[in-house]
C-alpha cells in the first residue's frame, strides 16, 4: 500500500499506516470516538493497539444499544410520545445505526493496522 491512501473504509481523519505519526493521529482519533474518561487512562494513551481494542468494543456496545433502541422504540415510547415523534425516533436510530456501522469498520481497520496487518491495493 502506498503512503497516499489507506484501504477502503479507512477513516479520512487518520493518516494511512506507514505515514509519519499515523499511530499518534489514530490514537487521538480513536479517543475522540470513545468516552472522555478514556483520555485519563495512561495505559490506553501509551498503547494505541490496546486503545484500538477498547474503541472497537465501545463502538460495538453502541451498535447493540442502537439495535435495542430501534427494536424497542415503538413499544417503549408509545405511552409517552405521539406516533410522529416515535417515527422520528425510529428514523434517528436508523441513522445512528448507519453511522456506527461505518465507524465500526473504521476502528476495526485501525486496530488491524496497529496489530501489523499490511493492506495492499487491489488491481
Amino acid at each position: 500500500m502506498s503512503d497516499a491512501a489507506g484501504p477502503p473504509g479507512w477513516p479520512t481523519q487518520v493518516r494511512p499506516p506507514g505515514a509519519p505519526d499515523w499511530e499518534q493521529i489514530a490514537a487521538s482519533w480513536m479517543l475522540d470516538h470513545c468516552p472522555p474518561e478514556y483520555r485519563g487512562y495512561s495505559g490506553l494513551r501509551r498503547h494505541p493497539v490496546v486503545l484500538a481494542r477498547f474503541a472497537v468494543l465501545h463502538v460495538e456496545g453502541m451498535q447493540a444499544a442502537a439495535r435495542r433502541g430501534l427494536n424497542e422504540a415503538r413499544t417503549a415510547l408509545r405511552d409517552v410520545a405521539d406516533l410522529d415523534v416515535i417515527e422520528r425516533a425510529v428514523a434517528t436510530w436508523r441513522l445512528e445505526s448507519e453511522r456506527l456501522l461505518v465507524l465500526r469498520r473504521e476502528v476495526g481497520l485501525v486496530e488491524e493496522a496497529l496489530r501489523g496487518r499490511r493492506f495492499h491495493p487491489r488491481l
